[in-house]
């Protein structure tokens, strides 16, 4: 790899990066006025212009705030813990494609991090990672809301990753590749092309996103923190920038999830329609695209958190392994006999 190549990648992070952060900040603010919407108040309107500065001053706040470390709590994992579920939250975007191939001086530049051929195995397994870091609060803390918290965001993991495997390997199966780029170029042109239709994946995409709900911990599957419960949780002893690492993790997950169910089912990118248009154009439209779907649904998160009720624990595993689980396996069995039936008659 030559250092232009290298120098190419490293801007690709930080944009990816800093765009991530900022999109932590925008929904901050968002899931606020839309909480205020749904319950029939302001939500923030005192900082800037309809509380548009709310974000930044969130931001002062907790860098003011005074960190605190538990005398019980077992230092070296209780600060590590934050920055793992950090990390690992951003590690897992890498591999999502968020715009076509573009040319800039002549040298074709890819609109992905890291495009590899078994990129969807890396992002499952990085966003896997993230209970680590939950797990870790839990224990070092010293304290039993934390550690009730940490066991039960381990036992949610297990139950509810198995789901999001099989909702996958239909999509798998169709496309026959684990290299989302592939993934979001087979579904090009008309939006009937999108897995999600052409593929029949319904039944698979519902199961994800349901199950993408829980692995970011978010209501009604927030049992983790269940503050009626367990006080906040993992998180119970965290405060000032420690405390504010785990917010921005649990969103940069709610946007990745939303990445990848966008990548995986409904074209990515793709616009869904045919344009008189290529080249930067064409790619500045692709890209908005993208945005626009995720962007849909984290408005589908906000929304459900504000409407449904926290589920008990024991409804809570019984959707993964009574619910989730058969209707992936389903998913993967109806969708390898319409894919071998398809590869019959093209061969008959």
């Amino acid at each position: 790899m030559s250092w232009l190549e290298i120098g190419i990648t490293v801007a690709e992070i930080v944009v990816v990066a800093s765009g991530l952060m900022l999109g932590v900040s925008i929904m901050t603010w968002i899931e606020r006025r839309l909480s205020g919407v749904i319950q029939y108040r302001w939500g923030p309107n005192r900082v800037g212009p309809l509380g548009l500065f709310q974000p930044i001053a969130d931001g002062i706040k907790f860098l003011m705030k005074e960190d605190l470390i538990p005398a019980e709590a077992y230092k070296p994992i209780f600060v590590l813990a934050p920055a793992l579920s950090l990390v690992t939250a951003l590690c897992a975007f890498a591999v999502v494609p968020f715009g076509p191939t573009v040319e800039i001086a002549g040298r074709a530049i890819d609109l992905v991090i890291l495009d590899l051929d078994g990129g969807l195995l890396f992002g499952l397994a990085a966003a896997s990672l993230g209970v680590y870091g939950i797990v870790c609060a839990g224990w070092s803390s010293r304290s039993k809301y934390a550690l009730m918290g940490g066991l039960r965001s381990s036992a949610q993991m297990v139950s509810y990753e198995l789901a999001v495997a099989l909702s996958l390997i239909g999509v798998v199966l169709l496309s026959g590749t684990l290299r989302p780029v592939a993934i979001v170029e087979q579904q090009a042109g008309w939006f009937w092309n999108w897995n999600v239709f052409g593929g029949w994946q319904i039944l698979g995409f519902v199961v994800f996103l349901v199950a993408g709900f829980a692995e970011t911990n978010r209501l009604p599957f927030d049992l983790p923190e269940a503050e009626s419960e367990l006080v906040a949780g993992y998180h119970t002893e965290y405060s000032a920038m420690k405390f504010s690492m785990f917010f921005m993790a649990e969103y940069i997950a709610m946007i990745t999830v939303s990445a990848m169910a966008t990548t995986l089912f409904l074209g990515g990118y793709q616009l869904g329609f045919p344009v008189p248009l290529e080249g930067w154009p064409l790619a500045v439209l692709q890209v908005l695209a993208f945005l626009a779907k995720v962007s849909a649904f984290l408005v589908l998160f906000v929304w459900v958190r504000w409407t449904l009720p926290r589920f008990r624990y024991d409804q809570l595993m019984d959707l993964g392994w009574k619910r989730l689980f058969p209707l992936g396996l389903i998913n993967v069995i109806v969708t390898a006999v319409l894919v071998a039936f398809d590869l019959v008659r093209s061969r008959g």
